[in-house]
């Protein structure tokens, strides 16, 4: 299963960011977790540059080439303005068009108790896109500022709420995937008997 991990952050040492890490450190040796690193290099989104027919920007096509080949995302960000980041919204905003976004699982997790505006906004733009919110709302993950991934993964409490996540988007994602085609039984060919004159 591969997980895509994104973090609303842009900042060097950002704890949304070492959280995502520590989901990787935690994850079971069947999920593949990767952290999305391109954010800050998406232009701002201009439908002129997203029409029909058109290349969007190589940063746009290297995003959602990421998202389409993930199974399921994994958002974790943080409030600004009792809003989400403007860099993530904009993100977002490049996948509307994106058919593979349909029922795509996402789960979000939240590293502070605090951001409760951003996480409820973040929730209904994704539900807006017609994703699986995986649990319908965020995980909790109080984190604090400063911690490290690897201090995150061998808190027993926090590493226990990662691994509670990363459980309910693998059952997403088993649920998500098409059943395998059923093969047809092979049919029998009866010739229509031609009539003698």
């Amino acid at each position: 299963m591969r997980v895509l991990t994104v973090s609303g952050s842009l900042r060097g040492q950002s704890t949304n960011t070492e959280l995502l890490r520590a989901l990787r450190l935690v994850a079971s040796s069947d999920i593949s977790v990767t952290l999305f690193e391109g954010l800050a290099s998406l232009p701002a989104f201009n439908p002129d540059l997203d029409a029909e027919g058109m290349t969007p920007p190589t940063s746009v096509e290297e995003w959602r080439n990421q998202v389409v080949n993930a199974h399921a995302l994994v958002i974790c960000s943080p409030e600004y303005a009792h809003g989400v980041p403007g860099s993530l919204k904009n993100a977002l905003d490049w996948l509307v068009s994106v058919p593979e976004m349909l029922a795509k699982p996402v789960a979000l997790v939240n590293a502070s108790p605090r951001s409760t505006h951003a996480q409820v906004s973040l929730a209904e733009t994704l539900r807006t896109m017609s994703v699986h919110l995986v649990g319908g709302t965020s995980w909790l993950v109080p984190v604090q500022r400063g911690m490290t991934s690897s201090a995150i993964a061998a808190d027993l409490t926090l590493a226990a709420s990662l691994r509670s996540c990363l459980a309910a988007v693998a059952v997403a994602i088993s649920n998500s995937r098409p059943a395998p085609a059923v093969p047809e039984a092979p049919r029998s060919f009866h010739p229509t008997p031609v009539e003698s004159a």
